[in-house]
């Protein structure tokens, strides 16, 4: 007899058993249960709802996602077992977490033109440059408390040098970087309670560049900052006057439309990484003797600093626009280029330049890319095609699109742990936040 395909595809059922490392209110009955199986993600999540709000009147829906054997599950859950070989004759075990996706929105913090650079390592505050040449401190979206005054070009990269001021108590210090050709650090407040932005001046300008600066990095422990440059070299810079010595002048600025101008000191680099040949795009300073870049030139490098040589050069074929590193054990090289195809290496793996990854859901050029701190798995991309979008090194496919911007977005962050900010050419600073990352 001739079986109506719906009802066979109906009928097919497999053995689960739901299983999770969350606390409660999320533990669901270990039971095994049988379920169709042509559910998909959101099927699933469907039934460990129900399962959770068992004699629960106040229980609100929760998004999750399912690993199966350690993989994400982003087809239905049949596909998947063909897919991956794995039987259906045994009761199956799928571990659900929460869905790494916004439940809130906050409202945009405008800015008076493109959002270039953002820096919220810091769980109190986010730091972002214009390029109206003004960087600006944010308490909280829509709630600026400071105004960073003094370059004369656009900024194109902001740095946070001591994130856990708030625990320690300490003045905030922070980097700007810009296409004056200078860097400028900035000592604030940051517990300052203003009802309007406070007008910071810098304390030092940095100069030694020949062309904008296009990236700032600092050293762990705030003694240092590193920059990559358009004219195609590194300077690392120290960030207190006791450390560089003769290197630092103090200077009084000239007198500037009849009226006296504070004073403030002037460095020079302690030292220059020279081996690039075109824009340095990205410095990151993960480690105390070691810097890793990218450039135009297609090339990453790793740095060690105290020698001044690079002690690995990986190429592309690509101009690299962006660079990260963390993942498994903080060692995962993440890089954006310009094509939509966010790449992932391990540079562990002797004898081999190509990525372990490569995720290729953008539609454009990847402006930003950036590790989550708590978690080896994932990270977030940008892209000039408007979008943000959270990564899962378990499944090719983004873990969530957040497209909160109207144009090009060109710098993006965690912040908190939980929260994604981005700012673009829309003028905009956007907060998507309570982002559940285990």
């Amino acid at each position: 007899m001739e079986i109506d395909g719906d009802v066979e595809e109906a009928s097919r059922r497999v053995q689960v058993r739901f299983i999770t490392k969350l606390k409660a209110p999320f533990k669901a009955p270990t039971t095994a249960i049988a379920i169709p199986s042509n559910l998909t993600r959101l099927g699933l999540s469907a039934v460990v709802n129900n399962l959770l709000k068992a004699g629960k009147d106040d229980w609100n829906s929760e998004p999750f996602d399912f690993l199966i054997e350690g993989e994400l599950v982003r087809m239905s859950l049949e596909n998947f077992l063909l897919a991956k070989g794995i039987s259906a004759e045994r009761v199956l075990e799928i571990e659900y977490i929460r869905a790494v996706v916004p439940r809130k929105e906050e409202e945009p913090s405008l800015h008076d033109d493109w959002v270039s650079a953002v820096d919220a390592s810091n769980p109190g505050l986010i730091l972002t440059g214009c390029y109206d040449g003004l960087g600006r401190i944010w308490k909280a979206a829509g709630l600026c408390t400071h105004l960073l005054e003094g370059h004369s070009g656009a900024i194109t990269s902001v740095s946070i040098i001591n994130p856990s001021v708030l625990e320690s108590g300490t003045d905030l210090l922070v980097a700007t970087g810009s296409k004056d050709r200078t860097l400028r650090l900035w000592m604030l407040d940051a517990d300052e309670s203003m009802d309007h932005p406070t007008k910071v001046t810098a304390f030092r300008t940095l100069r030694g560049h020949s062309a904008s600066v296009q990236s700032i990095a600092p050293q762990a422990s705030g003694d240092m900052v590193c920059s990559g440059s358009w004219d195609s070299r590194i300077n690392v810079w120290y960030t207190k006057e006791s450390d560089t010595g003769a290197d630092l002048v103090s200077v009084k600025k000239r007198r500037k439309d009849s009226e006296d101008v504070d004073s403030q000191s002037e460095g020079e680099a302690a030292s220059t990484l020279v081996g690039h040949t075109q824009c340095v795009s990205s410095v990151v300073w993960p480690e105390r003797g070691t810097i890793y870049s990218a450039s135009w030139d297609h090339s990453i490098r790793r740095w060690d600093v105290e020698t001044g040589k690079d002690s690995m050069n990986m190429f592309c074929g690509k101009v690299f626009n962006c660079l990260d590193v963390g993942g498994e054990s903080s060692a995962l090289i993440a890089a954006g280029c310009s094509d939509p195809i966010l790449r992932i290496w391990d540079p562990r793996k002797p004898g081999t330049s190509a990525p372990i990854y490569q995720f290729s859901s953008n539609t454009s050029w990847i402006s930003a890319c950036k590790w989550h701190d708590k978690s080896w798995f994932h990270l977030l991309s940008a892209s000039y095609d408007g979008k943000v979008m959270l990564w899962d090194l378990r499944t090719a496919w983004p873990v969530t699109v957040i497209d909160s911007h109207k144009d090009k977005v060109l710098c993006a962050d965690w912040w908190k742990g939980d929260s994604v900010v981005s700012g673009g050419v829309d003028s905009k600073l956007c907060i998507s936040s309570e982002v559940a990352v285990q």
